[in-house]
């Protein structure tokens, strides 16, 4: 499964870089490349809660299986269209609903499956490597896609993301089935009430989702990348693809070096002091951009390269205290919610992961398109390390959170 979701991620990763460029090269326009990400907003929400009901209900092995067909499915057609020349912004819009949605299903499911599979002792250690598959996912995704698209278009990007899928069957298809453990409810209102009922009395759990959604709503720059690479850093595509790619980056560092970050017991604190880390990071960029105001004109011939490896550093960074965080919050989800309830909290988790990013495209677009390109990373890491100061400091019982005695 772990070799499955790398493979497949790959793919993932090409596709959602491309459609970024795709957009963009149809549009102009950096608030069209950001409603990508709000158009599969509420059909991610939706099915990331409606995913977990199905994974506290039946065989998640099946479930996770009929997710990946259905991305499979949506991958395959966008190719289709791209190859016949039948490709509309609408088109681009409503398949990446349908992946999105599909996406959302497939990982709460699989996420909630791994605690049944490894002992809890070795969760964090799950996690760190995870975050080897996310950086070399994220790192070579966004960077092939960048140069596919430069060298041979849209349309090979697509098909490759299809072949790539293939893999999430092999190691899905090798699971056994797995149901959940104690007492199963149906999916539906009641089940939905069930999980609401849990999460108000699971304060450390409601305060990572917290946490998490401010780092990711003023602190997540990628929808800005296409027109850093067009206008302001220079170099195109392969800008974007490398800026991408600089933050998986230190993911991928972080993972290889995590042997103390998976031993340490506070991961309330854990949590905290990361992402300050990364709101510092993101702030960070926002003042290489500024600095690229002071250099002549870039374009895609004659990129400021100095700039782009600076803020390839500050992504870098970024990737790593993101990972360090994610290591922290996927052992306090597996550690302390029970299996019954494991699907539900890991749709709401997927929705807060994967949601949080969309909003903050809406938030770096919008911002971006009515000041500058610079101002929504410089304003947004600022936000980051200020709120999550003040919350934690307000909640002293999540920075005493103690991975050897999980509560939710």
């Amino acid at each position: 499964m772990w070799i499955g979701s790398a493979l497949t991620g790959i793919g993932g990763q090409l596709t959602l870089v491309t459609v970024m460029l795709h957009v963009f090269e149809l549009t102009a326009s950096t608030f069209a490349v950001s409603m990508i990400a709000v158009a599969g907003l509420v059909p991610m929400i939706l099915a990331g809660l409606y995913g977990g009901m199905l994974a506290d209900a039946f065989d998640r092995r099946r479930v996770a299986l009929l997710a990946a067909t259905i991305t499979f499915a949506s991958t395959a057609l966008l190719a289709a269209l791209t190859w016949t020349g039948a490709e509309t912004i609408w088109w681009l819009y409503a398949l990446s609903m349908i992946n999105a949605a599909a996406n959302s299903v497939g990982m709460a499911t699989r996420t909630a499956i791994v605690p049944r599979l490894i002992p809890r002792e070795k969760l964090a250690a799950a996690s760190a490597l995870n975050g080897v598959s996310m950086g070399i996912t994220v790192m070579a995704g966004p960077a092939l896609a960048g140069v596919l698209v430069a060298l041979t278009g849209y349309g090979w990007t697509y098909t490759i993301d299809v072949v790539l899928m293939l893999s999430m069957f092999l190691g899905l298809w090798s699971l056994p089935a797995l149901r959940p453990e104690g007492e199963t409810v149906r999916p539906g209102i009641a089940s939905l009430v069930d999980g609401w009922r849990f999460l108000r009395r699971a304060g450390n759990i409601r305060m990572q989702y917290v946490v998490d959604i401010i780092a990711m709503t003023f602190g997540q720059p990628l929808v800005l990348f296409p027109a850093l690479g067009t206008v302001l850093l220079g170099g195109g595509a392969v800008t974007t693809g490398i800026l991408t790619a600089a933050v998986a980056v230190g993911t991928f560092a972080s993972s290889l070096f995590s042997g103390r970050v998976v031993h340490y017991r506070w991961h309330g604190r854990g949590i905290a002091r990361a992402v300050e880390a990364y709101g510092a990071s993101i702030l960070m960029f926002g003042l290489v951009l500024v600095a690229g105001l002071l250099l002549p004109p870039a374009s895609e011939t004659t990129p400021h390269v100095a700039l782009i490896v600076a803020a390839c550093i500050a992504l870098a960074l970024s990737g790593a205290a993101d990972n360090v965080s994610a290591i922290y919050r996927n052992t306090m989800m597996q550690a302390a919610v029970p299996d019954a309830m494991r699907g539900r909290l890991q749709g709401v988790f997927i929705v807060v992961v994967a949601g949080g990013p969309r909003v903050g495209a809406l938030y770096a677009g919008t911002l971006a398109t009515a000041t500058a390109l610079w101002f929504p990373p410089l304003l947004g890491g600022l936000l980051v390390i200020g709120l999550v100061a003040l919350l934690v400091r307000r909640n002293p019982r999540f920075a005493a959170y103690d991975a050897e005695n999980p509560e939710p």
